[in-house]
């Protein structure tokens, strides 16, 4: 990641519509999960959509626990911020200590108006060897938010056995717009183990888009499902196309940051990973100068520093 380099500039015309919305809303996705059974002294472990649907940031500040004790919070650290439109998976385990059924309740506490939001839990530990084996995704859904058309974004889904390994046989997307890679199938994953996979967002047209993510295997309520949705949209009459040179050690994607003034500070700008060295700025006001920093990511979530900066003149 040697280099930047703006490739295009052209111009553009901008409408904007309000949304009348509650500045602060805190939603989640769902909003009570049944784990099904697992394996005493084993965990399953879920993933809850967290968005914020209002129009200005929100702070997540508290979390607590209800009911049985055998529901845990994931690696989730506080406090957190949302920004409006902007989602992020809220980590939630079971781990029967006893053979029976449990519930319980995950709080959190916010600056939402409606605060706090709860999420009912639900599960039933039994014998080990007597549960089937068990295959969740994490996230459930993954929101690549908005790409322009042509260009690509990548996210990162986990894949976890519960109870006895499970052996994952294939792996398919219902739209040719999302695209799966990571796993060499047939892939084994021991209980209590995890996998992660890629998927790709390339939309083809403008608007939202759907699809779903699958992986069939010996698991029960095989093909376990992730939700995914994304946004093409059209590049703008300004814009500015950026290119660099692909770092080394296979790399997941790229972040994209930008800033008006020259040494930032920068602020990312890519809704997700983007899966190449490449990356179309729409978002650009004509007049305005940008400056562009990229980092890259590799599989294990760690970022690189900053690439070399590079200057785009917005003409008006």
């Amino acid at each position: 990641m040697r280099s930047l380099s703006p490739i295009l500039i052209a111009g553009l015309l901008i409408w904007l519509v309000p949304a009348f919305t509650s500045a602060q809303q805190l939603q989640c996705n769902p909003c009570s999960y049944a784990f099904g059974n697992v394996a005493v002294g084993s965990s399953s472990t879920a993933s809850i959509e967290l968005t914020n649907t209002g129009s200005t940031a929100l702070s997540i500040t508290y979390k607590s626990r209800g009911g049985s004790t055998v529901f845990w919070f994931g690696t989730f650290t506080l406090p957190i911020e949302v920004e409006p439109g902007a989602s992020l998976a809220l980590p939630v385990i079971f781990k029967p200590t006893a053979a029976g059924y449990s519930t319980g309740v995950m709080t959190l506490e916010s600056t939402a108006a409606a605060s706090p939001l709860s999420i009912d839990l639900n599960g039933t530990g039994v014998a080990k060897g007597s549960a089937a084996p068990a295959l969740a995704v994490t996230p459930a859904t993954l929101n690549f938010g908005s790409v322009t058309v042509g260009s690509s974004a990548s996210l990162q889904a986990t894949l976890t056995a519960s109870n006895a390994a499970v052996t994952i046989s294939s792996d398919a997307s219902t739209s040719s717009e999302f695209v799966l890679s990571g796993l060499t199938l047939p892939a084994t994953i021991a209980a209590g183990e995890s996998v992660a996979v890629t998927i790709k967002f390339t939309p083809n047209a403008s608007g939202a888009a759907s699809g779903q993510a699958g992986f069939t295997s010996n698991a029960t309520g095989s093909p376990t499902v992730a939700q995914l949705t994304g946004t093409g949209v059209a590049q703008s009459a300004h814009y500015v196309s950026l290119s660099w040179t692909a770092a080394s050690g296979s790399p997941t994607g790229y972040n994209v940051f930008r800033s008006t003034s020259s040494g930032g500070p920068y602020e990312m700008i890519n809704t997700a990973l983007e899966a190449s060295a490449t990356y179309t700025d729409n978002t650009v006001v004509a007049g305005t100068t940008y400056y562009y920093v990229t980092t890259a990511v590799n599989a294990e979530g760690a970022e690189s520093a900053y690439s070399n900066v590079a200057k785009a003149v917005i003409p008006n």
